[in-house]
């Protein structure tokens, strides 16, 4: 596996995988701040102190080198407009395994910018970092989440019941993953 891995922007038909910049931020603030959005999210809506804090660290995000690292880069339409976020997070070196996961503003869902985002991730992984396993841990009430994971192929690997104490109840957790050799080239 090719580490460290220094990111750089990635393109697509329709989106650009670009690091977080300081002039995101009210179109951040309003996707994270969003309570329909953070539902099934690990946290409440975000102030626009917590907000500030996300931004910076996650701009600064940009390199995989060992486990947990990650980038967190934006997904920008073709105009430049920053419409969501990815996340890639590297899990393990030896096991050649990474997690992903993504949230989208809810004026763009529905027509495959998140899906183009994913596979646009999927392609790095699979390609130039080498990985071997790619996997999504969510909430499997999470209907679209749910639809974009089979969407790029995804297998539902795991389902558990009341995994989490989550906002007040215990909530369960599904996981999807694809192999390198699953993955569509």
């Amino acid at each position: 596996m090719p580490l460290p891995w220094d990111f750089r922007p990635i393109e697509g038909e329709r989106v650009r995988l670009e690091l977080l910049r300081a002039e995101d931020f009210d179109a951040l603030y309003a996707i994270q701040s969003d309570p329909e959005v953070c539902r099934y999210l690990l946290y409440e809506p975000r102030t626009p102190e917590r907000v500030h804090e996300v931004l910076e660290r996650d701009s600064a995000a940009t390199r995989l080198e060992d486990p947990d690292d990650f980038v967190q880069p934006a997904i920008r339409d073709s105009s430049g407009r920053l419409i969501g976020t990815m996340y890639f997070k590297l899990a393990s070196v030896d096991d050649r395994s990474a997690e992903i996961g993504w949230l989208l503003d809810p004026r763009f869902m529905g027509r495959g910018f998140a899906r183009e985002a994913a596979a646009l991730l999927l392609d790095l992984a699979f390609g130039e970092l080498g990985l071997h396993r790619v996997y999504a841990e969510l909430d499997p009430r999470n209907g679209a989440s749910v639809a974009l994971c089979e969407r790029l192929g995804m297998r539902h690997e795991a389902h558990f019941r009341e995994h989490m104490w989550f906002k007040g109840d215990w909530a369960d957790t599904g996981i999807y993953a694809i192999l390198e050799h699953e993955w569509p080239r």
